[in-house]
């Protein structure tokens, strides 16, 4: 096992351990906490992908209306099934099979709160005794925290930043073997912001085929491409091998707070979907909490009824922010990115320790520059890559050139070539 996937919970010396990973919202918490009181300036955060923070990315009004509607009509006040209201189930189904070469039933999605509990569900549906996973890395950390709880031990498989962070397939098959359950992969990249090609997802789902092992998908960023890649769901493939569609309104929508996500089995040949795998899942359901019934009654009109110019403005305001993170990084020696970005709202950048007098790794360069500028960025290693740096660029572009501005300082604070500037 690696990073953190050795501890899970269970009972050792008559206490309970905790699994020790890292997570994004722990990390970043600490951070926040080293911010410098005295600082007047305000903190810029670039570190977690929140966007509805900044007035330039907001929802849709017909996700507002919706919303509204729905609440006030006073018909979603009860429980909803615990697999989640069927008008819901069917808007989410025809939704993904607007992409699909095949139509998607309503009973092959299940509704979920956040695509966070997409997760954890398509984790422990898969988890057995003595079973593994296969994580990218860089990946989500959420995913090796539900591995630990559940006994799931991890392998990860390298991403190419070199190669515009493709899975290493060869990687992939000499990980697994007749343990492996499934493997996962995010698309649009989070934290890279790379955006996999038709051809690529073709390999991925030939190797996984091979391998006869589920394909997770993660797709909570789906369709917000800006490059020259388009986005193509994996569940294209789910005639090759099973595909588990992880997704929710909360990033093309720009609504996280909503809670709005989905799990959808994307399986025409019934490779992997059984009467035994279906009643597990609602069993499963049967535990969890999902979203408010208000919001899942106001998914279909949400889903049937935005206006493609809001999905326009909102790639566009996506490719306007990266191309200047892009360039920003540009401006500081000491941080570079291999890949532009095409897709998602994060970037990876390399640090370059030897131009640092005074830092020793990501966690000490991103909690000094915390410290000192106030501005957050997220070390590398919490999402599997030491000595990197996840920077997110969905914020107003006047907050990316001041935080760049401080990031620079810093860099002139701390570097070992001053006398160069």
């Amino acid at each position: 096992m690696e990073n953190g996937a050795k501890k899970t919970g269970g009972y050792a010396n008559g206490e309970i351990e905790t699994p020790n990973n890292i997570t994004i919202k722990g990390i970043l918490g600490l951070l926040l906490a080293n911010i410098d009181c005295n600082d007047k300036r305000r903190v810029i955060s670039l570190g977690m992908g929140d966007p509805s923070a900044y007035t330039c990315f907001r929802t849709a009004d017909v996700a507002e209306d919706a919303v509204v509607d729905a609440l006030r009509s006073q018909k979603f006040n009860g429980y909803s099934p615990t697999v989640g209201l069927p008008q819901t189930r069917k808007a989410i189904s025809e939704y993904l099979s607007r992409d699909l070469p095949y139509k998607l039933s309503p009973d092959d999605a299940f509704v979920t709160s956040g695509c966070t509990q997409a997760i954890d569900v398509a984790l422990s549906i898969l988890a057995r005794p003595g079973m593994n996973i296969l994580l990218p890395k860089p990946g989500f950390p959420i995913y090796e925290l539900c591995a630990a709880f559940r006994n799931l031990e991890v392998r990860h498989y390298n991403l190419l930043p070199n190669s515009g962070w493709e899975v290493d397939l060869d990687d992939v098959e000499a990980l697994a073997d007749h343990n492996t359950v499934a493997m996962a992969i995010i698309n649009p990249g989070n934290p890279c912001g790379n955006v996999y090609s038709y051809q690529h997802l073709k390999k991925i789902a030939e190797t996984a085929k091979r391998m006869k092992i589920v394909v997770i998908a993660d797709e909570v960023y789906g369709h917000l491409a800006f490059g020259d890649t388009p986005f193509v769901p994996m569940g294209i493939f789910g005639s090759l091998v099973p595909v588990l569609t992880l997704g929710s309104l909360s990033k093309r929508w720009i609504v996280p707070g909503w809670r709005l996500g989905w799990f959808v089995i994307n399986d025409p040949c019934s490779t992997f979907k059984n009467s035994k795998v279906i009643e597990r899942i609602k069993k499963y359901f049967d535990i969890l909490g999902g979203p408010a019934t208000f919001i899942q009654a106001a998914v279909p009109r949400i889903l049937q009824q935005t206006d493609e110019a809001f999905f326009a403005d909102t790639i566009n305001t996506l490719k306007q922010s990266s191309d200047i993170c892009y360039e920003k990084i540009k401006e500081v020696p000491c941080i570079t990115c291999p890949y532009k970005p095409e897709g998602s709202m994060a970037l990876m950048v390399k640090l370059n320790l030897s131009l640092l007098k005074d830092i020793s790794d990501d966690i000490d360069f991103c909690f000094k520059l915390a410290k000192e500028e106030s501005v957050i960025f997220l070390p590398g290693i919490t999402v599997g890559m030491k000595n990197w740096v996840r920077i997110t660029f969905a914020v107003e572009a006047s907050s990316l050139d001041e935080a760049f501005g401080r990031v620079k300082s810093f860099y002139l604070r701390h570097s070992n070539q001053q006398e160069r500037y």
